[in-house]
């Protein structure tokens, strides 16, 4: 039979374990700061030397980990990749070349799956650096390098999932990987052209050509056009301002939706008032080579919304405004 399912309903005691939790897993990586030494640095030149990959291994939640570990270094300049240490057993151990370095993780350091393939990995001539939480475990003892990831407890009120300990493995692979890439010297453009899908690569990546209106979408009048011909080019062209050219393109002002309200307070004749004479003489223009992210803090600066893209002759290719950014996600 089916035993009837209960409500069960978190108390406030739940706030103190969870407080406590946080705690625990602070102090142990708060531990890990004032126990870092040169083996950690040792650990760093290795990584530094290495001629091949990096390779990071684990089982259960130590695996978890490594595979974070791996994918945080991949994003900051350092390549690497996990491989289950099972699956190494079986085959993918002939993928580790001498020029390797393999990071090992296991709390107690006696991971049967881990110990099985480090005969191979040092046969192979690879480097081992181990993460451990006793200097004194197997795993340790046969690395190139060991780094102490040891806790004083888990979180967990058993003492039985591994808590604590995980967390300070991740926090250590954290630091491995930030302190490799500031002796990589890796910016924040590097990071971008790892992260092309992301927002902070949409920023770092697009320039103004990328998504710049431009040949016959470009909103332009000549500089003897009149005020109603100005008006007829931005309703059909839809950027909310039109830019005033010479006969050789080059930018003379420009004539927006502001300039138009402040235009309609002087009563003047649209069919017989020069364009010249009412527009916005020397406006703010950018290059196309120039990051879009660039153009938002000159239109907040400027309080204006469209933007006009010249060449280096000051002739007009472009233009966009807020909602070009906003679409191709740069804001």
């Amino acid at each position: 039979m089916h035993r009837m399912s209960q409500h069960i309903f978190a108390t406030p005691r739940a706030l103190d374990l969870a407080r406590e939790v946080l705690n625990i897993e602070a102090a142990a990586v708060q531990a890990l700061a004032a126990r870092l030494d040169d083996d950690f640095l040792r650990a760093l030149n290795v990584i530094l030397s290495c001629d091949g990959r990096v390779i990071v291994s684990g089982m259960g939640k130590s695996g978890h980990i490594a595979r974070k570990i791996a994918a945080t270094m991949s994003s900051t300049g350092t390549p690497a990749y996990f491989v289950h240490p099972g699956d190494a057993s079986h085959g993918d151990l002939g993928m580790i070349t001498s020029k390797d370095v393999i990071i090992a993780l296991s709390y107690s350091g006696e991971s049967q799956e881990l110990m099985t393939i480090v005969p191979m990995i040092k046969r192979q001539g690879a480097k081992l650096i181990s993460m451990t939480g006793s200097h004194l475990s197997s795993l340790a003892k046969a690395a190139d390098v060991h780094l102490n990831a040891a806790v004083d407890k888990e979180a967990c009120p058993m003492g039985l999932a591994p808590t604590a300990s995980t967390t300070a493995a991740l926090a250590l692979g954290d630091a491995l990987a930030v302190a490799l890439l500031d002796a990589k010297g890796f910016g924040v453009e590097d990071f971008a052209r790892s992260h092309p899908g992301g927002s902070l690569g949409r920023r770092l990546l697009t320039h103004v050509r990328d998504i710049m209106r431009d040949g016959e979408r470009i909103p332009m009048v000549r500089e003897n056009a009149m005020l109603s011909d100005a008006l007829l080019e931005i309703t059909k062209k839809g950027v909310g301002m039109t830019a005033i050219v010479d006969a050789g393109q080059c930018v003379l002002g420009i004539y927006t939706d502001g300039d138009l309200r402040r235009t309609l307070e002087k009563k003047l004749d649209f069919s017989t008032t020069p364009i010249r004479s009412v527009m916005s003489a020397n406006p703010r223009c950018i290059a196309p080579d120039s990051l879009a992210a660039e153009v938002v803090p000159i239109m907040e600066q400027y309080n204006i919304n469209q933007m006009l893209v010249v060449d280096a002759q000051h002739k007009l290719i472009g233009a966009l405004n807020m909602h070009d950014l906003l679409h191709a996600k740069v804001i």
